[in-house]
């Protein structure tokens, strides 16, 4: 793995070398707080956040921000993420993946085509509700579903909304064994779309119990796989103490939102956290980052109640800070 030329590389003439997203791949058998803590004592830092929990037993692309960049760490998790996946159809279980306790069988005697299963994945793409499973962190009257679960209590769950953008087959990947069938799909989709579950209802679609046996994150955002590194390349990356050539700058992160180049007199007024006319700011977002020399200076917003306004919603420099170089 290791940075892609996707990327520009942080450099001694950049400000703020520890304030960036560290595009981390996790390995399997780690939690995303054991990846954080690992991190912040890496680089050294105080503060230090992950950008979309991945469970121990996946693996794959988990950005994680230090410094300054935390105040990102919304926006990132906001983006669309990108899974490769496994389904096997056979037998259901409890979590919905390989970890469960199984809950329902049928042997698969005959399985489905690549053709059925082409068209049926086809028909999950678009937007659509999803009722998250009962061993999640998501919560219900205060409480996290997998806190019930594991009391042995099954509570309501209101369906949420997601997107499916993207949902194919990887051809060459069907196999059977004596009572379960298996085949990979690649899913692009929305934050807070369970792969576990897209997975149930696709065996469901076919006919089949069926759970998630194996799931790997292959982009988040603007971070993809080939873009990573392991905790082992950091590390080494750390001896050669060339740690600062591994991070995002904050620009990258945002690069998904719209932005705006402005003047060194609008800037200040940003950094003071000004009310600016509606019509500085791009007519087709609500949100959007405006930028200085091209260095993030804020994230701003539409005012709820006044609509002619914009207002600051994350500010990324202060008062005080400049860039380097130029004043136009």
């Amino acid at each position: 793995m290791g940075r892609s030329s996707l990327f520009p590389v942080l450099n001694e003439g950049d400000i703020h070398m520890q304030d960036m997203v560290i595009p981390l791949y996790k390995n399997r058998g780690l939690t995303s707080h054991d990846c954080v803590n690992r991190i912040r004592r890496l680089y050294g830092v105080k503060k230090a956040g992950h950008t979309g929990t991945l469970d121990p037993e996946v693996e794959g692309v988990l950005p994680v921000c230090i410094g300054r960049a935390t105040k990102i760490a919304d926006y990132m998790t906001d983006t669309d993420k990108q899974y490769a996946a496994e389904i096997t159809l056979g037998y259901a279980t409890t979590t919905e993946d390989a970890e469960g306790t199984v809950t329902e069988t049928r042997p698969v005697s005959k399985g489905p085509s690549e053709t059925q299963l082409k068209d049926t994945l086809q028909s999950f793409e678009g937007k659509q509700k999803q009722i998250p499973p009962m061993y999640s962190a998501v919560k219900v009257n205060g409480k996290k579903l997998y806190e019930y679960a594991r009391e042995g209590k099954t509570v309501e769950r209101p369906a949420r909304d997601i997107h499916i953008h993207e949902l194919q087959y990887l051809g060459e990947t069907l196999s059977k064994s004596t009572e379960t069938v298996s085949f990979s799909i690649r899913v692009t989709c929305s934050k807070g779309t369970f792969i576990r579950t897209l997975a149930v209802d696709i065996g469901r679609a076919l006919g089949f119990p069926a759970h998630m046996s194996d799931l790997k994150r292959t982009r988040s955002g603007p971070v993809d796989v080939q873009s990573c590194y392991t905790f082992e390349e950091l590390e080494a990356k750390r001896d050669n103490d060339t740690l600062d050539e591994t991070g995002l700058s904050i620009e990258t992160a945002l690069q998904h939102l719209p932005s705006v180049e402005v003047t060194k007199e609008t800037a200040d007024n940003i950094r003071n956290g000004r009310l600016l006319p509606r019509e500085i700011g791009p007519k087709e977002s609500s949100s959007f980052l405006f930028l200085h020399q091209n260095r993030a200076v804020a994230v701003y917003q539409t005012h709820p109640e006044k609509p002619w306004l914009i207002k600051p919603k994350t500010m990324l420099q202060l008062a005080t800070q400049q860039t380097t170089s130029g004043n136009s």
